[in-house]
């Protein structure tokens, strides 16, 4: 993993967009920066038009005023690829470049990501501007970085997409008779004869093939990987010594597969943009960030994009006092190398002017470019992000998610993988235990419990290696829907959960979605686990060893209800441990080898989740709202909510330089190096 370069410290800073203003606002934003304690900025990244005016023509003559004032003023340059807004007189010389949707209808100019990224113009285009910018600034000692493109993510149907679609194909399956089996192409008359027949998965009259539109996305993740590597290899011989990134955006509308992409950048980056407010805001916020440093591998990554403000959703809502420097925080906690804003200055017009900026349109007379600043300073103090300690795994793979937003038929249009897996981090989060994320086919092995949340696909080889890690003395907590279908969408046959039936020592003869929840009950009562007395401090997890978490005789269990999901479940070799209301089987234990699974078949409320990982030897002993996140002997200490808390860690702030004993006041938040004699 590579750093920008000649950056000391933490990154702080934004994208910078000074063509937007006039040429007397740079010196102005330059001073404003420095007051700030901002180190980097991203310039370009929307800028293609005023680079290259015309096609072949540049005008580089602002940008180098730009570059020069930067880098006079002590402010290091992320240098962008502006390919993600191609300008007008491409899309009016290139109209076959423009990107189709599914219903054959081509989008025209006039936003931004009007491309495709399979058409031949248009990669052309993208590599001369590339070229342009590396040779022009390969010397300039403001560059640090190259932030190649913005955000992929957008989709193209047309007939550039469909050639490298097919190519794709052939290349995937080798002949048609693999593809037809792995498709199921004998349902509904389907079968491909001949290559030219295949699409991209057009609207139909009807619903489409699941297996088709899934590798739809697993090629489109590729196609738009092969245009950053080209980009990412040209700069890469311009500028052998500089790192290059591109910053992922979640959403579930984005073909990235980021476990792959994350193996091709030097340096993974973000953006993150909660959609709630509030605690639900610092949830998402260590779910995004605890994302990213999984898919670095565990090393330090970077948030390359935030807000001041809250700009998604019906209303765009400011930050509270304080938010802007915790959720900054959270994100450095679980091992960002800084944090960046989108922007820094918020636009005075466009289709995002009421974006929030780091110096807002009141100016930087205003309570945001207080904080701003006020963060800059507390983010000098604070030393290169270390290793963060996470002893749960939750097992994420957007293939699966892909799947289940296909448009074939499902059993209910309730089940939702990504907050599936959200409830996982943040029951986990609530309770002071901080999470990695792993790939179905990774080593877990050092993972005391792994969490497997509606995992739909799952191939042999992950079932094989989720076998191996409890076999070897692991806990997997499987949720309903888990292994039921490989990857190719096909269900596995013979019971659910096909590929973990023998693992979790259960055959589900039948998915029973619920209209309305209903009470799980039986003769045994689960309830939370009592801590272990060596308990781990809040922030680690403190996995013990499986408890019976049991008491007899009571009618009704701690699970509270079962919603949306339920499963008629046979055991074969498993027991139950919570029951239906027909007296079925809804959460079963099964001992493996040396470990043990769990099976939860229906969907539990986030205190019914709570108590089932406590049962299964899973608990922090944190207070929600209260973040602890451990980076070796270094304390995170974020408090979200609006009364003093206690914290597990006595020591002196990095930050304010001040004392901390024991508690930390309402919205406050401390960075304490601490030895073992002075955990509380």
């Amino acid at each position: 993993m590579r750093w920008p370069k000649g950056v000391d410290g933490l990154c702080y800073g934004g994208d910078y967009n000074p063509e937007q203003w006039p040429e007397e606002v740079w010196t102005e934003d330059v001073a404003l920066m420095r007051r700030a304690g901002v180190t980097l900025v991203s310039v370009g990244v929307f800028s293609w038009s005023r680079l290259e005016p015309a096609e072949g023509r540049y005008d580089f003559g602002w940008l180098d005023r730009v570059l020069d004032l930067l880098w006079e003023g002590g402010v290091r340059v992320n240098l962008a690829t502006p390919t993600a807004s191609p300008p007008p007189w491409f899309s009016l010389a290139y109209p076959d470049a423009l990107a189709v949707t599914r219903d054959g209808v081509r989008l025209m100019h006039g936003s931004r990501d009007t491309y495709c990224v399979s058409a031949p113009a248009y990669r052309e285009a993208s590599l001369r501007i590339a070229r342009a910018l590396g040779e022009r600034y390969r010397d300039h000692p403001a560059l640090a970085m190259w932030h190649v493109h913005n955000e992929y993510g957008t989709t193209c149907h047309c007939d550039h997409a469909a050639e490298a679609f097919r190519r794709w194909l052939r290349e995937r399956y080798g002949g048609l008779d693999a593809l037809n089996d792995a498709w199921t192409t004998s349902f509904w008359s389907q079968h491909y004869s001949e290559w030219e027949q295949i699409n991209p998965p057009l609207a139909t009259v009807y619903l489409s093939n699941p297996a088709h539109a899934l590798d739809y996305r697993r090629f489109w993740s590729d196609e738009m990987l092969a245009h950053f590597r080209e980009q990412r290899d040209l700069l890469r011989e311009l500028t052998p010594d500089v790192p290059i990134t591109t910053n992922y955006v979640l959403g579930h509308w984005v073909s990235v597969d980021h476990w792959t992409w994350s193996r091709e950048v030097d340096l993974v980056a973000i953006d993150h943009y909660p959609s709630a407010t509030g605690m639900e805001a610092a949830e998402q916020t260590a779910f995004a960030a605890d994302l990213a440093r999984s898919w670095a591998g565990g090393r330090p990554w970077l948030l390359m994009e935030q807000a001041t403000g809250y700009p998604i959703g019906p209303r765009m809502y400011g930050k509270e006092p304080g938010e802007i420097a915790r959720h900054s925080l959270q994100h450095v906690a679980r091992g960002s190398k800084g944090a960046m804003f989108f922007q820094w200055r918020a636009s005075r017009g466009g289709a995002e002017q009421w974006h929030p900026g780091m110096v807002p349109h009141a100016g930087p007379d205003s309570r945001v470019f207080r904080e701003v600043t006020e963060l800059g300073a507390a983010l000098s103090r604070l030393p290169a992000p270390e290793a963060v300690n996470a002893e749960v795994a939750i097992l994420w793979d957007e293939e699966a998610w892909w799947a289940l937003q296909g448009s074939g038929l499902l059993p209910s249009s309730d089940i939702d993988y990504l907050e599936s897996v959200r409830q996982a981090h943040r029951v986990l989060w609530r309770q002071g235990v901080t999470a990695d994320f792993a790939h179905p086919s990774h080593d877990v092995s050092r993972y005391p419990a792994v969490l497997v949340p509606c995992l739909y696909l799952l191939s042999d080889e992950s079932a094989r290696n989720l076998r191996s890690y409890v076999e070897g003395g692991g806990t997997l907590i499987a949720s309903f829907l888990s292994g039921v279908a490989d990857e190719h969408t096909r269900v596995r046959v013979g019971g659910y959960p096909g590929a973990l039936r023998e693992l979790l020592g259960i055959r589900v003869e039948e998915f029973r979605p619920l209209p309305k929840p209903v009470a799980l009950t039986d003769e045994l009562r689960l309830r939370a686990a009592p801590q272990p007395e060596n308990a781990a401090p809040a922030g680690t997890a403190g996995h013990a060893e499986a408890p019976p978490g049991l008491e007899a005789g009571a009618t009704s269990s701690g699970l509270g209800d079962g919603r949306m999901w339920s499963e008629t479940v046979h055991l074969e070799g498993a027991e139950a441990m919570a029951r239906y209301p027909d007296g079925g089987p809804a959460v079963t234990r099964n001992a493996f080898g040396e470990g043990t699974a769990w099976y939860v078949s229906t969907r539990l409320g986030d205190s019914g989740y709570a108590c089932l990982l406590a049962a299964a030897g899973v608990a922090g002993t944190g207070v929600p709202g209260m973040e602890v996140v451990r980076q070796g002997d270094r304390f995170f200490l974020i408090n979200h909510t609006t009364e003093k808390q206690p914290v597990p860690v006595d020591g002196t702030d990095m930050i304010s330089g001040m004392p901390v004993t024991g508690v930390l006041a309402p919205g406050a938040f401390a960075v304490v190096e601490a030895r073992a004699e002075n955990l509380a």
